[in-house]
């Protein structure tokens, strides 16, 4: 047995040890996977493996099931922004020993002018990577909202220009909150000047739910032609100890979020793009990230395990 394989038993194995989530047998997966043959292939978003070097982040996604890793290329994040020239390669390096090809990334990119991103896209599209995250723009006193999103619509352009030289799409992701970008019709409007074929946004059903409430089809309707990547994940709005409602994150298939309706969405309007799985609700500090957690390395793989299932029971259901 090579000393790989010995490595990415014991590291999953005795995570799991005891645990309610039995891994499944061989057998099992291929009957499985025979039944949702049609399926998307998931990712499993790096930030919640963060406590993990690259070797054993990659055997861990690959053991528990997933068909790839968004990788965090940004401050905090797996890759740091600075050092992406030495420690990137030998991310994308313990991804290919397991059979993955890097496809997905995440950062903090703004500013095609602005050395830094673009030494982190030139870099990441050298290795093979074809999607990334950019970071959220921002809303400020100085200008009107009109004249910001003017503004932000030539930085989207200026990106998609870099992207289209360079071989990469670049997502702008749907999050709730003040930020840019809580409303579709917000990333629809910055997207103008923008090539359609090398940027677009990563649709994020969670926050448009929790922004769109019952119209959150409408948002989707109109940025359906400029997705190119999908986020999953699910919350609940509850009372917080001081009485406010705020919004809560759930495990997949517990929470709000219309899944059978998305997912019908998706399948009969035929929108095959890649899709990462997040997890944002309480693991330790895998939720947030941490390069340290404080609870058992099974807690957050037996959750992995369990919201994947639930992505794939929930897409045969549609």
């Amino acid at each position: 047995m090579s000393i790989q394989i010995s490595r990415r038993n014991f590291l999953i194995n005795s995570a799991l040890a005891g645990s309610a989530i039995p891994m499944l047998t061989n057998e099992a997966f291929s009957k499985s996977h025979t039944a949702l043959a049609d399926t998307p292939k998931i990712n499993i978003f790096s930030k919640h493996l963060q406590f993990l070097n690259y070797q054993d982040m990659a055997e861990a996604a690959k053991e528990l099931g997933f068909d790839g890793i968004d990788l965090t290329v940004r401050p905090k994040g797996h890759v740091l922004p600075e050092k992406v020239e030495t420690d990137l390669p030998m991310a994308v390096e313990a991804m290919k020993k397991v059979g993955f090809s890097p496809l997905m990334f995440c950062t903090a990119v703004e500013d095609a002018g602005n050395p830094l991103d673009k030494n982190v896209l030139e870099t990441a599209a050298k290795l093979g990577f074809k999607y990334y995250r950019m970071n959220w723009y921002k809303y400020n006193d100085q200008k009107s909202i009109p004249e910001l999103l003017a503004d932000y619509q030539v930085k989207m352009a200026g990106l998609s220009q870099l992207n289209s030289k360079i071989g990469l799409t670049g997502c702008y992701q749907n999050h709730s909150g003040r930020m840019v970008g809580a409303s579709m019709f917000e990333i629809w409007n910055i997207l103008q000047k923008a090539d359609a074929k090398t940027m677009g946004a990563q649709y994020d059903i969670r926050h448009a739910t929790v922004e769109g409430g019952l119209s959150w089809q409408t948002g989707f309707n109109l940025i359906r032609p400029n997705i190119k990547t999908i986020v999953i994940k699910d919350f609940v709005w509850e009372k917080n100890n001081t009485g406010k409602w705020a919004v809560k994150s759930v495990p997949m298939g517990e929470g709000m979020v219309d899944f059978k309706t998305y997912f019908k969405l998706i399948k009969d309007l035929k929108i095959d793009v890649p899709v990462c799985l997040h997890l944002e609700y309480p693991l330790g500090g895998a939720d947030q990230g941490a390069d340290k957690i404080t609870v058992d390395k099974k807690v957050v793989f037996d959750a992995m395990k369990r919201d994947l299932q639930k992505v794939k029971e929930l897409w045969a259901e549609a």
